[in-house]
């Protein structure tokens, strides 16, 4: 899964591709690079982040989606966004998948419209809100209380009509997560996978291996590459990533070592 914020503040890519123009270069790009999934997003969720309007939501992701869907009819398109209108917007405009940060929690509707329109529904573990979560994020028993949220918000979804075959979920890497946090979530993530729903993962640049390693955001490839490398044998389906190029050639050797298993 290829990263593409269409934002001026996410964390590692904001402003690169504010104009539909750059972001669908960048698209193709990912996809020459080998992503097989492009997530959109058109709100940065990054520690901190202020939350904006659906209609600047809306504004950024759709002329881009409808742009890389009359070139590229074939990859397939995730929306990044916790609102529902967004959701629905961006599948009517050829996406296929709602990657929603918050689980289904930050907007009540987002379970009904997934059901729905019958697509797969990436359900993440966020501790707070984008704007707090960093402050100071605690758990008493971190993996167990994970889990626990992602199989409630599982359950909630197919309550609501979405397929169990549709339901992908996320421990939240870098979401109201310690930097011992992140390390125990890849550490543990068989664990999510024996919940029997895909498990994707992005650790993708983010601050845990900036600190342990003392590196800038443009630093941080082979930390990520290791990240990528551990998700993958414990267990992770889906790899969320800036460095597609780069991580596509990881993933090939992890799979090609797994299959000798």
């Amino acid at each position: 899964m290829g990263i593409l914020n269409i934002t001026p503040d996410s964390f590692s890519d904001g402003g690169l591709y504010n104009s539909t123009e750059q972001a669908v270069m960048r698209a193709k790009q990912l996809i020459i690079d080998g992503a097989d999934i492009l997530d959109i997003g058109g709100e940065s969720t990054r520690p901190g982040a202020s939350q904006i309007s659906v209609n600047d939501e809306l504004s950024r992701v759709i002329p881009v989606i409808n742009e890389i869907r009359n070139e590229h009819k074939e990859i397939l398109i995730s929306v990044d966004t916790y609102k529902s209108e967004v959701a629905k917007q961006s599948i009517a405009a050829g996406a296929n998948i709602i990657n929603d940060i918050s689980g289904l929690v930050f907007d009540k509707k987002m379970a009904s419209i997934a059901a729905t329109l019958d697509v797969p529904v990436i359900l993440m573990h966020l501790k707070g809100t984008p704007r707090n979560m960093q402050d100071n994020p605690t758990y008493k028993c971190l993996i167990s209380e994970i889990k626990t949220f992602l199989i409630t918000q599982a359950n909630y979804a197919k309550q609501a009509g979405v397929k169990t075959k549709n339901i992908i979920i996320d421990p939240g890497i870098g979401f109201g997560k310690t930097v011992k946090d992140n390390f125990k979530i890849l550490a543990k993530l068989k664990e999510f996978k024996d919940t029997g729903y895909p498990v994707l993962v992005g650790p993708s640049r983010k601050s845990f291996i900036g600190e342990t390693l003392n590196l800038p955001i443009d630093k941080r490839l082979e930390g990520t590459a290791a990240s990528i490398a551990i998700s993958i044998i414990n267990g992770a389906k889906i790899v969320r990533v800036h460095d597609v190029s780069e991580m596509k050639k990881v993933c090939k050797i992890v799979d090609k070592t797994l299959e000798m298993s």
